[in-house]
């Protein structure tokens, strides 16, 4: 058995598809599928049933899967420290994070970095928190960007930002001339919300349930801009952290601030303490706590000051 083998099971458990997982792995479809029968032949165990085009682990295959994922994650973790140790400064990152955060945040940092690492590469996957979080567990992430608390012992957390949540209503809402609401004030409104990927939506559920009613809920979108849209059109009312706002001024869209309601736009960056990160991902990770230093209490000012 060689490790290759237990990499591409590990693939197809993941991807529950041999031709998806030979593309990820840059194979032909008979290649991995003939190294999985090689594996089977060696184990004398089936691993995996094969219905149609659907794949689905056997009892031996998830029996087997988390020791196999234990040693490729060793094994990549010495790939790693051999990497460090020769000093090579190359390599990519993979950061997650929720859409317009990297614009918020992060174009400058990324710019900086690029310039004094031009062989690292820098890929950045815009989902959901709730994605982000998956996404790490999987290996498919380096690094992520998730809005706390984040109450889950696997990672290590590093967090930069603490602003306000503030309401957004169109221009024929009766609060429109207003400067403060309370989150109660907007019970019989529609709400345009993030999807229940993205951890504000549960943020503004939870709250609402705490007051005593369930918000009626007119759509789900991943896009900030789309939600602001929306409100311009007086098709409900949204709830956006102020920078966010921000950066997607419409005349149209009033701002109040929240009375009286935890709502709280809490970032960290976070990584998984059992995993080995890369040279280039640590030298990120560094380069942005750096560049981030600062803007917590900058923002807790601003908030304040609003008070």
């Amino acid at each position: 058995m060689e490790i290759r083998h237990l990499i591409y099971f590990a693939e197809v458990a993941h991807r529950r598809n041999f031709s998806a997982a030979a593309e990820a792995l840059f194979l032909t479809q008979p290649t991995i599928s003939k190294m999985i029968r090689n594996l089977e032949d060696e184990l004398g165990v089936a691993l995996f049933n094969r219905v149609a085009k659907k794949v689905e682990l056997t009892d031996a295959g998830r029996a087997i899967l988390k020791p196999a994922q234990d040693i490729i994650r060793a094994f990549q973790n010495l790939g790693a420290e051999l990497e460090d140790v020769t000093h090579l400064r190359k390599g990519s990152i993979r950061i997650g994070m929720p859409p317009m955060i990297g614009v918020s945040y992060f174009s400058k940092i990324i710019g900086e970095f690029s310039k004094i690492y031009p062989n690292i590469s820098t890929q950045l996957i815009e989902v959901g928190s709730r994605s982000v979080e998956q996404g790490l567990l999987d290996g498919d992430l380096d690094l992520g960007i998730v809005l706390l608390p984040l109450d889950d012992a696997r990672f290590n957390v590093f967090d930069f930002v603490r602003e306000s949540v503030v309401a957004i209503v169109g221009p024929d809402h009766p609060l429109r001339k207003n400067r403060f609401a309370k989150l109660q004030d907007f019970s019989s409104d529609q709400f345009i919300m993030l999807r229940k990927d993205f951890a504000l939506h549960d943020q503004v559920i939870e709250q609402c349930r705490k007051l005593g009613f369930t918000p009626q809920i007119a759509c789900q979108t991943s896009q900030w801009d789309f939600i602001i849209s929306m409100v311009a059109e007086n098709l409900g009312v949204g709830f956006l952290p102020r920078k966010v706002l921000e950066l997607n001024v419409k005349k149209q869209v009033h701002m109040l601030m929240l009375k009286d309601t935890p709502l709280v736009w809490n970032l960290a960056v976070f990584w998984e303490k059992d995993r080995h990160l890369s040279y280039a991902a640590r030298s990120w990770l560094e380069f942005a706590q750096n560049a981030l230093r600062g803007t917590m209490s900058v923002s807790n000012r601003s908030t304040e000051h609003e008070r």
